[in-house]
């Protein structure tokens, strides 16, 4: 049985960590806070550029075709996978790192050559662990920290432009969709090629648009504008899935080491409460002998 110096001790460090797990939860909130404000800024221009898209593809009288949306036998496929720079976040980076070797396992049974684009050190380094040859396509460690337009456009041109040289048939995107600050969905979606569907649902869109200098320049600009702005958008989602999970991880921690305390606290007045009662007993069985 732990002595009653033992347990204060571990009363002191259990407090500690508390303390440093409850200042976590507060920096995830904040950072929260932060990438939510991130997201509602940018959606409406994705939301209306989707929206544009669709309507022009709704609109056609003959079907569009493009070189982004030709299918073709899969021999090679990149993965564009999104994890975080650091750890504490519960299951956020183990669900998407076991959904990425799903999926390479996956190709590897059809003979398909994959290569990987980490975006995150903890997937990077699951990826460099791995008894099984894996190529990895450069290193995207400050994109996850700190999400901006212009490297999601870097990696969205690079991947165009690897899909149209036919250097990859598939580009595919892992990661964790934030659904609600509890909630955290991993995602696995075909970025490359693109589908070209309407999608109004049935409803009736007006047609009577003026295009210059033609339909089919406009679109040819758009679904690039498009497809840029999907991974700018997926990082942003990512980042605040990562926060979302993170204070949950946290607050679930600073809960257990309440119950830790109150269990340790209990430990401890019934020893001092033993320790008491012993030494009582040795006063009065002396002054017994006294007697």
């Amino acid at each position: 049985m732990a002595s009653l110096k033992e347990i204060k001790g571990r009363i002191a460090s259990v407090k500690s960590t508390q303390k440093i797990t409850a200042a976590m939860k507060m920096v995830a909130s904040a950072k929260l806070r932060k990438a939510q404000y991130q997201i509602e800024r940018f959606l409406p221009y994705e939301n209306r550029l989707t929206d544009i898209l669709n309507r022009f593809l709704s609109s056609a009288s003959e079907e569009f075709n493009s070189p982004l949306s030709e299918t073709r036998e899969v021999k090679r496929v990149a993965i564009v996978v999104l994890s975080s720079n650091s750890s504490l976040c519960g299951a956020f980076n183990s669900n998407i790192i076991r959904l990425l070797a799903k999926a390479l396992e996956k190709y590897r049974k059809l003979n398909c050559e994959t290569a990987v684009y980490p975006i995150g050190k903890k997937v990077e380094e699951a990826v460099r662990k791995w008894v099984f040859p894996v190529e990895i396509a450069g290193s995207y460690l400050s994109l996850i920290d700190k999400p901006h337009f212009d490297g999601a456009k870097a990696i969205a041109d690079g991947l165009i432009a690897d899909f149209l040289t036919n250097k990859v048939d598939r580009v595919e995107l892992i990661y964790n969709h934030f659904k609600s600050t509890a909630v955290q969905v991993p995602m696995e979606e075909i970025f490359l090629p693109v589908i070209l569907t309407d999608k109004s649902n049935g409803k009736n869109i007006s047609t009577d648009y003026l295009i210059e200098p033609d339909r089919e320049t406009l679109l040819n600009t758009l679904i690039p504008k498009s497809l840029r702005s999907k991974i700018y958008a997926i990082l942003l989602d990512s980042a605040a899935a990562e926060q979302a999970a993170r204070t949950v991880a946290m607050q679930i921690a600073t809960d257990n080491a309440d119950e830790i305390l109150d269990g340790l606290t209990i430990q401890f007045n019934k020893q001092r409460q033993q320790a008491i009662t012993s030494e009582l007993l040795d006063i009065i069985g002396g002054s017994e002998a006294l007697k």
